[in-house]
């Protein structure tokens, strides 16, 4: 089994935006349109109020994911664009990702982490919820609508 690297890079990096776009396409062909509307802005996921990361497999970036601060306290992180490319998953990258977001977060003064996804990522929901996510009333850009799903974690 190859090992995973993990790397903190910029959110508007060419390969950080390569994965995203990905990340939108498949989210867009789940649930249409452009996948996922949130505003976003590179800022935000720049250390200490956030972080992105990118896993590499054999050298490839095959996944990534990141967090920005939500809320005016600075304990709470929100996990955004997690994804892993399809040629790479069941192979432990979600989870790898999901690892060090959740640790740089940790790092970073963050007590708990939420996150939103939607009923059509059921590969998704079930990583959540197996690392210790629960259910939490939605929040953010779709929280009113149908099949959105939040979640949330003490870290």
């Amino acid at each position: 089994m190859s090992e995973i690297e993990i790397r903190l890079v910029s959110f508007d990096s060419p390969v950080a935006q390569r994965l995203i776009r990905a990340a939108l396409a498949d989210l867009g062909a789940r649930y249409g349109g452009s996948g996922d509307e949130t505003p976003v802005d590179p800022a935000e996921f720049v250390p200490p109020a956030g972080a992105f990361l990118v896993a590499h497999l054999d050298g490839e970036p095959v996944g990534c994911g990141g967090w920005r601060s939500h809320g005016d306290m600075g304990e709470v992180a929100e996990l955004k664009r997690m994804y892993t490319d399809p040629a790479a998953r069941g192979r432990g990258v979600a989870r790898a990702v999901l690892a060090a977001v959740e640790r740089s977060a940790r790092e970073h003064g963050r007590k708990r982490m939420i996150l939103e996804c939607g009923d059509r990522q059921p590969e998704a929901v079930a990583m959540y919820t197996s690392a210790g996510y629960e259910r939490i009333p939605n929040f953010g850009f779709y929280k009113d609508a149908p099949g959105c799903l939040s979640y949330g974690r003490t870290l």
